[in-house]
This record gives structure tokens, sequence and C-alpha cells, in this order.
């Protein structure tokens, strides 16, 4: 994984500095400096954890606002031993943020630990636990985590309307369908299948250059699938960042209206997923591919990447990339 800027939270020792640099180059994620000032702010606002264990991380400037701001009481929706996953009440229904272990996937709402799984540095803890979000920290039972660094989950691609390789694009339809596989028998587990099914629906879609009726899709997609972040969720997150971070003209209307959909028809993750991706930020994982597709480093290990991450999430968040390409290319060009 490519380190755009690696820092350590300022004040530190230098020898802190380079050791907190090379555990994040070594664990794969890409950082950006966290400013003077704020780490200072976030200090004072601080509230000392009882018992808990102080462990650094890299954290996702999507969160920033959070984690830079007051400590707030939050809740855990679930606990797994890659990740944990904690919500945070407010006046527009609340935000999510993660916990990670660095050999998860990279979601855009996480602080990412420079530690794996098999080390064990999550401990479970059941859903509705209390949990604090706030003065540079997230603490979930005896685990309080602070942001040591940070880095930003919106890929920086060479323009706002990024030229994409051509034989880039064939290799991921090829990875995704299979070479010489129509793109109508692409099934995801959980979704119906057929020509009456909604990815069959999107399909269409896509071939009429009918970007309204690819919209109206989400209706069918949207909380279809099981888990954390049902599968149509996951389809339509990959196709809101898509044309968010490949500049159609209409993708702020489109997230908007598939964000609107989604309250109270899925998860509170997979909805906070949602938002992020209508702001352009996604894992480590999709901007791997984008940045492969603009030829800044070698697509098969990015796409085989983003396809083994969870049981059903690669796959489709890489479809819905996939459909935002094609929808860029078909209701963008002259006619």
């Amino acid at each position: 994984m490519r380190t755009i800027d690696e820092t350590t939270a300022p004040g530190s020792r230098p020898s802190t500095d380079a050791s907190q640099r090379g555990r994040a180059a070594r664990a794969g994620v890409p950082t950006i400096p966290l400013p003077r000032d704020s780490a200072q702010a976030a200090a004072r606002t601080a509230r000392p954890a009882r018992a808990a264990t102080a462990v650094p991380a890299a954290a996702s400037t999507g969160i920033a606002e959070l984690l830079r701001g007051p400590v707030r009481p939050a809740r855990v929706l679930l606990s797994l031993p890659a990740a944990v996953y904690v919500h945070v009440p407010n006046d527009r229904g609340g935000d999510v943020v993660g916990v990670m272990t660095s050999d998860a996937a990279r979601l855009p709402l996480g602080c990412v630990l420079f530690r794996p799984s098999n080390g064990r540095p999550l401990v479970a803890l059941p859903a509705g636990a209390p949990a604090e979000v706030g003065g540079g920290r997230i603490v979930v039972g005896d685990l309080a985590v602070s942001a040591a660094a940070w880095w930003n989950p919106r890929p920086k691609l060479p323009s706002l309307r990024p030229a994409l390789l051509p034989e880039g694009v064939r290799q991921l339809r090829n990875a995704l369908y299979g070479e010489g596989v129509p793109h109508s028998a692409f099934t995801l587990p959980g979704l119906p299948v057929g020509p009456g099914g909604p990815l069959a629906a999107l399909r269409g879609a896509v071939r009429r250059a009918d970007l309204d009726a690819a919209l109206r899709t989400a209706t069918r997609l949207i909380g279809l699938g099981p888990g954390l972040t049902p599968a149509g969720d996951d389809v339509m997150a990959g196709t809101i960042a898509g044309l968010v971070l490949l500049g159609h003209p209409s993708a702020e209307r489109f997230a908007a209206g598939v964000y609107a959909l989604a309250a109270g028809r899925t998860t509170e993750l997979s909805r906070a997923l949602l938002r992020h991706a209508a702001c352009g930020r996604v894992s480590v994982e999709y901007a791997a591919v984008l940045h492969a597709l603009v030829g800044e480093r070698p697509l098969a290990p990015a796409v085989a990447g983003l396809l083994s991450t969870g049981s059903t999430s690669g796959r489709a968040l890489a479809l819905g990339l996939s459909t935002a390409i094609d929808l860029v290319e078909r209701t963008t060009r002259p006619r």
C-alpha cells in the first residue's frame, strides 16, 4: 500500500515518531499529518478512562469531527475479533465509528490499529455496551484508542473527472463478471436473481443510459441481503462513490436520493457507509482499485484485494464501481 504521508501526534520524541511511522508503514495504512493545534485541543477535552489501556491508531479523517469534538456517550453495535463498531447518537440520527485491526477491511469510518487480529487487541463486548467517542479517542471496554496519525479515505485522483485506462476497466469487468459471461448472469448471495431481479433492473438502466431508472433500483436494493451491510446497500455505496469520484454531474443528486431511502430501511452501519460514500470516502481496498484504473498501481492485486473483502461486500462494491463507470461513460459522453 502506498504511503501518502506518515506521521504521529505532534510533540512526540523523535524516536517515538520514527517508531510510529514504521508501524504505520508496516500496517499498510496511508496517513496524513495531525495538526498540532487540533491535537492540543483534543488533549484538553479528553477525559481519562478508568482502567483503560491506551492504544495508538491511524484514524480516518472522515471521523475527525467526532474524534476531535467533546466526549460523547455511545454504544457498541457489534464486536468482532477484527473490528468493533460504535454508534454515537446525535440530532441527525447518529454516526458510526469503528476500531479495526490492521488486517481488517479499512472502512472510511474507522481507526486502524497497528496490530493484527491474531494478537487479540480487541476484547469481545455485547451489543449495547457503553462506549465513549471524543476528546481524541474512542473508549470501548478497557480499551482507549487514540488518534496517533490520520489517513484520508477520499482517493486523490489526477483530476475531478479522471480518465480510466480502457484495459484496466476491461480487466475489472472480467474479474467481476468472468470473461465472456454476460453481465446479466451476475449474482450476489441474498439478492433475487433472474430477469425480474433488482440487479437485472440496474443493468437494464445502465444499458439505456437512464440515471433516473438506476436511482429507482435503489428502492429495491437498499436493505436487501443479510448482514450489517446488506449486499444491496454495498452495490449502491459502490455506485455512489464511483459517481462522486469520477465526477458525474448528477452524483450529488443520486447520492442524496439513495441516502434518503436508507432511513429506517437498513442498518446503522450501512447507512453511515452510504453517507461516507456520498462524500467520496471509501475503504482502502476500493480506493486501491481506483488508483489502479488511472495507472498509479498494478490492477490485479488491487481488484483481488477488493473482491476478497467480507463475504459479499467486496464483490458488491466492485459491482457498484463498475456500474458507476458505465453510467459515467454512457450518460456524460456527447450524443
